[in-house]
Formats: C-alpha cells, structure tokens, sequence
C-alpha cells in the first residue's frame, strides 16, 4: 500500500444503503488497488470511509466502467444504476474540492 506523504489529503465520505450495496458488487475490479477492495468488502457504512488520493482514482474508474457495461446494468432507470450514478458524482465533487 502507498504511504500516504505529508502533504496526501485524506477525504472521508459515507457511503450507505443501495450504494454501498452498489459499489461491492463490484470489488473484484478493484483487485490491483493496495486492499482497496477488502476494506469496502468489511465497510458496513456506519461511519465515513477515508479515501486517498489513489484511493478515489480507482474508486472513480470502477464506477464509470461498471456503469458504461451493458451487462452490468442494462436497464439505466433501475435504481441500482441510478445509486451507482449518485455515488459516482459525490466522489467526482468530493475529488474536485480536495485535489483541484
């Protein structure tokens, strides 16, 4: 795992309900992020998540791939696409307002 250096921000963001439910699904994508997937596998949603940097990048790729793949989500108005979408553009913010 990367060590996080003096100037790495770290962003806490919850992420709960149909979301998380969500965004487990798919962890495996995940599989090269530093454990990134096995703490999302043990987040329950109870308390905010801190993310880094690299973190939110991965985060950010899996979500936009997931959500383009016809297979995953072939009907775009079901509500998991629709709380995966919503995650997508807090995480998008959250990235801006921390890193640009």
């Amino acid at each position: 795992m990367p060590r996080p250096g003096s100037r790495d921000r770290k962003v806490s963001v919850l992420i709960s309900g149909e979301e998380l439910y969500e965004l487990k699904r798919h962890t495996s994508q995940m599989a090269e992020a530093f454990g990134l997937d096995r703490r999302i596998d043990e987040y329950q949603g109870k308390r905010p998540m801190g993310f880094y940097r690299w973190d939110l990048d991965c985060l950010l790729c899996v979500i936009e791939d997931a959500l383009e793949d016809d297979r995953d989500y072939p009907d775009k108005n079901t509500s998991g696409f629709r709380a995966l979408s919503n995650l997508l553009a807090r995480l998008q913010d959250e990235y801006k307002n921390a890193y640009d």
